[in-house]
């Protein structure tokens, strides 16, 4: 595992224990199936209570709702590793971390944690977060889903779309706006007026579920409102969620760059490895010189998160940065690869297409450029 500056070497044991644990996950339930699950557009279900049991789904929950009760640095490790194997992979993992069980234990009520944060710790029960709408993205704030109050609940009409876990999951974590202001409710499944429909025709994240949800007049329980209004509820979910990217960013980089290594060494073109070639050795080097930059930068966020002295903007920094750099890494990879570099032989191409959709989703790479504009500046770009 490429790791040039040694940054493991401060990591604590228990650190050092979740990286081997995710790390043979990955490469002992991941890698031998994933090529096949991403050719079908399908996600490999029997993974979910592996994951469970290894606690890779509530990595930071404490031990009293069922989660490993660990640190940010560990939960990051843990994301890297999950997406060495794939952004699927990762993503359910990181919505079931960061979008629900975050959400819940932050802002939910003592009943609503009990009844839902162990069954999500545990995979028996699979989350979604439900922001991004048809015609808001990158403005939540517009969303048109609302939340009206009768005697008997919550009634909530409107849509979401491009919702990771969507059309499988038990329990989903909606934002709508209820007087005006935008509030969190936990909409279960099963509950009349609420359907969800699978998007196909991806070319990317292909053996992720991904769903547009629908509600009409979907009736949700008074005591399945969260306690936050506004928007800083689901964009600290998002920041929670970003800075996880950020490291599996990370993985996707280091899996291609460790493929086009081993195949220059062997790779013989005029009587000589291609890795013998300064162009190629020029490109293996801007991965590793990326790579280990990225991994600093997440470190040291993660680090500033664990003493709770981070900013959602040095998130953004690390998200914009580590899934850029991947994603050119995936690119000179398959360049060095040529023609074999399209081939699901190598995991390259699976990648590539991946980060496209990891470079827009929580923030695009342009929206997160404004922001850390504005917070460098004083001045607002978005308006």
């Amino acid at each position: 595992m490429l790791d040039y500056y040694n940054i493991s070497d401060q990591y604590s044991e228990e650190e050092k224990l979740v990286a081997s644990t995710a790390r043979s996950f990955s490469e002992k339930y991941v890698l031998p199936v994933i090529e096949k699950y991403y050719s079908a557009g399908q996600f490999p279900m029997d993974l979910i209570k592996i994951m469970g049991e290894l606690g890779l789904l509530a990595v930071t929950l404490p031990s009293k709702y069922g989660g490993s009760e660990l640190n940010y640095v560990s939960y990051g490790i843990a994301m890297q590793e999950l997406e060495r194997g794939d952004s699927a992979i990762r993503s359910f993992a990181s919505v079931q971390n960061s979008l629900v069980i975050y959400p819940i234990l932050t802002y939910g009520t003592d009943e609503q944690k009990n009844k839902f944060l162990p069954k999500l710790a545990s995979g028996e029960f699979i989350g979604c977060f439900g922001l991004t709408e048809p015609d808001f993205g990158s403005n939540p704030g517009g969303m048109l889903t609302t939340a009206t109050k009768t005697n008997k609940g919550y009634i909530l009409n409107g849509a979401k779309m491009w919702i990771t876990n969507g059309s499988i999951a038990d329990v989903a974590v909606v934002w709508a706006k209820f007087e005006g202001k935008v509030n969190g409710f936990i909409v279960e499944k099963g509950i009349p007026g609420f359907n969800s429909i699978e998007m196909k025709g991806k070319h990317s994240l292909r053996a992720s579920v991904t769903s547009e949800l629908i509600f009409n007049d979907c009736l949700v329980p008074l005591n399945n409102r969260l306690e936050i209004e506004g928007l800083r509820g689901p964009l600290s979910c998002l920041n929670q969620a970003r800075y996880g990217i950020s490291w599996g960013a990370i993985g996707s980089a280091i899996a291609c760059y460790e493929t086009a290594l081993n195949y220059a060494k062997t790779r013989i073109q005029f009587g000589k490895p291609i890795a013998s070639f300064q162009i190629i050795q020029d490109k293996l080097v801007w991965m590793l010189n990326e790579i280990t930059k990225a991994q600093l930068v997440s470190y040291h966020l993660g680090r500033l998160k664990d003493k709770k002295i981070d900013r959602p903007q040095q998130t953004s920094l690390a998200k914009r940065n580590n899934v850029d750099i991947a994603l050119h890494c995936a690119r000179l990879s398959r360049e060095i690869l040529g023609a074999n570099g399209i081939l699901n032989e190598y995991p390259i191409m699976r990648h590539m297409a991946n980060l496209e959709s990891v470079k827009t989703y929580e923030g695009t790479h342009d929206i997160h450029t404004l922001i850390l504009g504005a917070d460098i500046t004083g001045i607002d770009a978005f308006s």
